[in-house]
């Protein structure tokens, strides 16, 4: 058992970042977890016999977030033997709650705009094939602007942000987690590499935001509000189309 390390207690002014307590090490041991958690989420799908592909799709989801999320509070929590929210910097105050919440749309047009610059492809949307029907529509949104965000800047942010700064610098270590976030996003977007590009852009702002606020609560916010932007937009869009 590792010697607990002390709590990760961001900086009074922005841009203060303690030093993560874990190492990567424990990287290694959560990317470990994700193919049993994808093993043990399949199994359950097929013990709860959900019968259409959307509800399947989302169940999967909720359950590998779950188990990821588990096998995270286990090398915080139970390894470290730390508090949880309070290690991943979730519990300082919520640093320019209000411009996060003013700049998710706004990055999201930029990006959008960037995109069409880049010429980028139309790749068959993912959240879009689960949307079939209004019922639907909502479960979708619950996991695109909630959980997703709050589960991927846990990890990213969170967890990998702290960890890659303290070893390779602030820039370099949030240009490298938005690269593997934009790699994330990779397969459901057919490998594109102007989807991975603008996702990656996205994932840079949101890791930015983190080191200046010191607040994964607020990289959260901005993610949340980015992605509600571009559900609107897709709603809209398949409300216009009859679709919806």
């Amino acid at each position: 058992m590792p010697e607990p390390g002390g709590p990760f207690l961001p900086g009074d002014r922005p841009g203060a970042v303690s030093q993560p307590f874990w190492t990567f090490e424990d990287v290694g041991l959560f990317l470990a977890s994700i193919l049993p958690a994808g093993f043990l989420g399949a199994l359950l799908l097929r013990v709860t016999h959900v019968k259409s592909q959307a509800g399947k799709a989302l169940l999967f989801q909720l359950m590998a977030y779950a188990l990821l999320l588990a096998a995270l509070y286990a090398i915080i929590a139970v390894r470290y033997r730390q508090p949880f929210w309070q290690s991943l910097s979730w519990s300082r105050p919520w640093a320019g709650a209000w411009g996060c919440v003013a700049f998710g749309p706004i990055l999201a047009i930029a990006v959008s705009l960037l995109g069409a610059a880049l010429h980028t492809p139309e790749v068959p949307n993912p959240v879009k094939e689960l949307i079939t029907s209004r019922a639907t529509l909502f479960v979708v949104l619950l996991f695109v602007v909630g959980l997703g965000p709050v589960f991927e800047e846990l990890v990213f942010r969170g967890f990998l942000l702290p960890l890659l700064i303290r070893s390779f610098g602030p820039a370099a270590g949030i240009v490298v987690t938005g690269a593997l976030f934009g790699l994330l996003h990779g397969a459901q977007n057919q490998w594109a590499w102007q989807q991975i590009t603008l996702i990656g852009l996205a994932g840079v702002v949101f890791g930015y935001v983190k080191y200046r606020t010191g607040s994964t609560a607020s990289s959260t916010l901005l993610h949340a509000t980015f992605n509600l932007t571009g559900a609107v937009g897709l709603v809209v869009q398949m409300w216009a189309q009859g679709t919806l």
